[in-house]
């Protein structure tokens, strides 16, 4: 991969050459392909899909649902069919909680999660446990956060209905093994959902090979714009998924007192869809694949390595999670300095992490820490960045302490 090259399609890193974005796992930023195919979309084919029979409007529906395919074929999904467009992660798990668990669930019925999970992938459970009178339990992690499997056979059982997991820790950056917990549950008859929100953009995903029952993602944490998400279902599941939204466009027929509903996944679409969201979203999977996976996601292992190293060389750095890096996440404290004085400080000297419980209190309050900051790397940042960064915690610590 060559860096360099690569920072040139992205016109936000060209117009601003000393600005360090290190805030990824929070959203990418976008290359001028996606740029210009968003641009395309509302110059030349801004009309609404699924509806008129004009050439023009079917020109665009064909694109919509041609990333459809794209996406099965992107995560290797068997049918197209099983693909739904959502708004992002958040709400494609509040799909599959209030459409398909809010009708399967019953008293002492028990849900699993694990302590890291982000708050998207633990509230919806939350609330569904409570409406349904089921119990939820929680898969504790290992020392250096990796998901403690010893536990997940201990958890869950013959009561177990979901297991919902994250495939990445969006503050440790550790990959679960999905292999291993995907067959302990299926050994129990249980569902599992993955929150493939931080994986999707580094590693390849294989349905095939998994085989959940359920896994959502984002575009926009993978180059593509915001508002736009995937929802992959195993498709006996989403036909028996109650719609979470009734409007237009989902329905086969209406009369004065009932309705019919379209086959999956269009009765799971309802209204008019983020149709540029879409279009952008197919041309940052051309993008990605322009790179291969495999690369993305060796650059972002290195790279993530590369900074922990030089972390953990600096006294007073307390840096959190597996010393063999799996992605380009990594969180870290600086003795007596509060992460949101350190963010600030890293500000002013145009470098962007971010710092607080990153949507996953429960897992701050398991590593014994109110916040922590997080610099969170794709493919287009460098060692030289991360260098530079290492050189302002320094600085930053002899600012603060006199150290």
């Amino acid at each position: 991969m060559d860096n360099q090259k690569i920072r040139v399609d992205f016109p936000m890193l060209i117009k601003h050459p000393d600005f360090i974005y290190f805030d990824n796992a929070a959203t990418t930023q976008k290359p001028q392909s996606v740029i210009n195919a968003v641009t395309n979309y509302y110059e030349n084919n801004n009309f609404n899909v699924h509806r008129s029979v004009y050439s023009a409007a079917e020109r665009t529906t064909q694109m919509f649902e041609d990333c459809r395919y794209k996406i099965a074929k992107f995560i290797n999904a068997k049918d197209s069919k099983s693909i739904v467009f959502t708004a992002g992660t958040t709400q494609g798990i509040n799909k599959v909680a209030n459409g398909y668990y809010k009708y399967n669930l019953k008293k002492d019925d028990e849900i699993v999660v694990s302590i890291a999970e982000h708050h998207s992938n633990l509230l919806p459970w939350q609330n569904i446990a409570k409406q349904s009178d089921a119990k939820l339990k929680y898969i504790d992690i290992n020392e250096d956060g990796s998901l403690n499997i010893e536990s997940a056979k201990k958890v869950i059982n013959d009561k177990t209905k979901l297991v919902a997991i994250t495939a990445v820790s969006n503050v440790l950056g550790t990959v679960n093994n999905l292999e291993s917990l995907i067959n302990i549950a299926h050994q129990k008859q249980a569902d599992v959902l993955i929150d493939a929100a931080q994986a999707a953009p580094e590693i390849k995903i294989n349905i095939q090979e998994l085989q959940p029952e359920w896994l959502a993602f984002s575009g926009h944490k993978m180059l593509a714009p915001t508002g736009i998400g995937i929802l992959y279902g195993r498709k006996d599941l989403l036909e028996k998924m109650h719609p979470t939204q009734l409007g237009g466009e989902m329905i086969e027929h209406v009369d004065k007192d009932d309705f019919k509903t379209k086959a999956v996944p269009y009765r799971l679409e309802a209204g008019t869809p983020n149709i540029e969201g879409v279009i952008g979203l197919s041309a940052a999977i051309d993008y990605l694949k322009t790179i291969g996976m495999n690369n993305i996601e060796k650059y972002c292992q290195n790279l993530g390595q590369y900074l922990y190293d030089q972390l953990t060389k600096i006294n007073g750095v307390n840096v959190y999670g597996p010393k063999k890096r799996q992605t380009g996440i990594v969180s870290f404290n600086v003795d007596n300095i509060h992460p949101h004085d350190a963010a600030t400080y890293l500000d002013f000297n145009h470098i962007a992490v971010r710092a607080g419980q990153h949507c996953a209190e429960p897992l701050t309050h398991q590593l014994g820490v109110n916040a922590t900051l997080r610099a969170s790397m794709y493919f287009y940042n460098n060692q030289n960045e991360c260098d530079k960064l290492v050189e302002q915690i320094i600085e930053m610590r002899s600012f603060f302490n006199g150290a």
